[in-house]
């Protein structure tokens, strides 16, 4: 039996997902994209026995980390780790903006590159670095368990438009990365977008038309450039 636990919560008015990523034996999680409802992301730690002892963040955009989006002050890992003193891993190229949204020092983030692995009870979570929505975005691998953050939605991907967003290197982490993942992987979103909040990764390749795409000249004509 595998010693994986996953729990899937959603948080705010963005339908975002959190999640707690752990393992059974040791009763450990760590929190992923901890933000809007902290109570709500620990009281479910809490009813599954659980003790939140990191957190992890997929990119630095406020409604995953914490920060001001929008009009929106919303709580996330700066007021985890002052309640709860945890650490938090963040890819290295993520590392400055969360501080600057958060307020966080640079000592209280752990940085973390692409390869990368963490380890919680008998549980191993790889960290894959999939640049394109930011600089530093990042999805977790547990077993054949995918938290794909705004990387990858089941019906569509991350956002190029904003700050750091670079529509080359989506393309690239798609193509390159996550669909050479096993078929029956599953994937975790960072956004309930979707009717489903999950699926395998043999679905998400039939219903997501930005998996379709052959050829990065093709990719570009899709956003309009090149």
């Amino acid at each position: 039996m595998s010693d994986l636990y996953l729990k899937q919560i959603e948080v705010g008015p963005m339908a975002n997902f959190a999640y707690l990523l752990g393992s059974h034996s040791t009763k450990e999680c760590f929190a992923v994209d901890p933000a809007w409802d902290l109570d709500k992301i620990e009281n479910a730690a809490v009813a599954d026995g659980m003790r939140i002892t990191g957190a992890l963040v997929t990119h630095y955009h406020p409604d995953h980390c914490g920060g001001h989006i929008w009009g929106h002050d919303i709580t996330g890992v700066a007021e985890l780790v002052g309640k709860l003193h945890i650490p938090i891993y963040a890819n290295e190229h993520e590392v400055a903006g969360i501080c600057e949204l958060t307020g966080l020092s640079k000592t209280e983030i752990k940085s973390c590159k692409g390869g990368d692995e963490l380890k919680i009870g008998g549980v191993n979570i790889k960290l894959i670095h999939t640049p394109g929505h930011t600089p530093g975005s990042q999805c977790f691998l547990c077993e054949d368990k995918l938290v794909s953050g705004d990387t990858l939605f089941l019906t569509g991907c991350g956002r190029v438009d904003l700050p750091g967003g670079d529509a080359d290197q989506l393309y690239e982490t798609l193509a390159n990365k996550l669909t050479k993942l096993p078929s029956q992987t599953i994937v975790y979103p960072g956004h309930h977008y979707d009717a489903e909040s999950s699926a395998p990764l043999s679905k998400v390749q039939q219903i997501n038309p930005y998996l379709k795409v052959n050829s990065l000249a093709a990719w570009r004509r899709m956003f309009g450039y090149g």
